[in-house]
């Protein structure tokens, strides 16, 4: 009986990490550029005991979990600082506490040192890696490479001059990224992928989250199912429990 009851636990407590990626999912589902958290299936474990595997498998978690990296809806704003990515790709971002991470996210606003940050705050970063630091100018102008032309104060009217380039890359096949414990994607080592500028950059239009709030929803609502037939489950075994013990007990008088 009491495997029974370990077996019911032991879903309820994957169950209580599904319902956390939920809540991560649906809180983030207007921040620009996020990528849904997947739910992270793990593996079958024995319950080792006298150095012996006993009958009493349970679902263990093993490893990162998955993203979704699927496109999210384009919008057009005509800001010149909103930026995104066609398709498939990612820029590279300094977080304020934290190791190069790549990132969709592509909200930016020129702080009063000049650099380029997206809205959390991370530092838009150039091909050498750098934060991306721009000149007092008139206007400013990004093309499909990611190049930041402007026409800087001071200057004639019309001329241009190139101030950076955005930093772009498309990880092969074989490079694995994960989300690290700030919510930052890298590899599965930590390392990044060097820029191969792969990435095709658009001015004007913001990439929206790629979260189904109706799919989340719906999981949600089979995820609460779950759970109460796991209740019931423990409470059932309870019960049985209770009258296994009541038909071994001694008959009285």
């Amino acid at each position: 009986m009491d495997r029974m009851i370990f077996t019911a636990l032991n879903a309820l407590h994957n169950m209580r990490d599904t319902r956390v990626m939920q809540a991560q999912n649906l809180a983030n589902q207007n921040v620009p550029g996020f990528r849904a958290d997947l739910p992270n299936e793990g593996s079958t474990s024995f319950l080792e005991a006298m150095g012996s595997e006993t009958t009493r498998a349970f679902q263990l978690e093993m490893g990162k979990s998955g993203f979704s990296d699927e496109a999210g809806f384009l919008s057009p704003t005509g800001e010149a600082m909103d930026i995104a990515i066609a398709d498939q790709g990612y820029f590279y971002i300094q977080p304020e506490n934290g190791d190069p991470a790549l990132s969709r996210r592509g909200d930016l606003r020129q702080g009063a040192d000049g650099v380029l940050r997206d809205g959390a705050g991370n530092a838009l970063l150039d091909t050498a890696l750098a934060p991306i630091a721009l000149p007092p100018h008139r206007s400013v102008t990004i093309n499909e490479v990611g190049e930041i032309w402007i026409e800087p104060v001071g200057g004639a009217p019309g001329a241009t001059q190139l101030a950076a380039t955005i930093a772009t890359v498309i990880p092969d096949n074989s490079v694995r990224l994960s989300k690290s414990e700030d919510a930052n994607i890298r590899n599965l080592d930590g390392d990044l992928p060097p820029p191969n500028q792969g990435g095709k950059v658009l001015q004007g239009v913001l990439e929206g989250s790629n979260v189904n709030t109706i799919n989340e929803l719906i999981m949600q609502i089979e995820n609460q199912r779950s759970f109460e037939f796991g209740v019931q489950l423990v409470t059932t075994a309870k019960e049985l429990d209770e009258a296994g013990a009541r038909l071994l007990r001694m008959p009285e008088g």
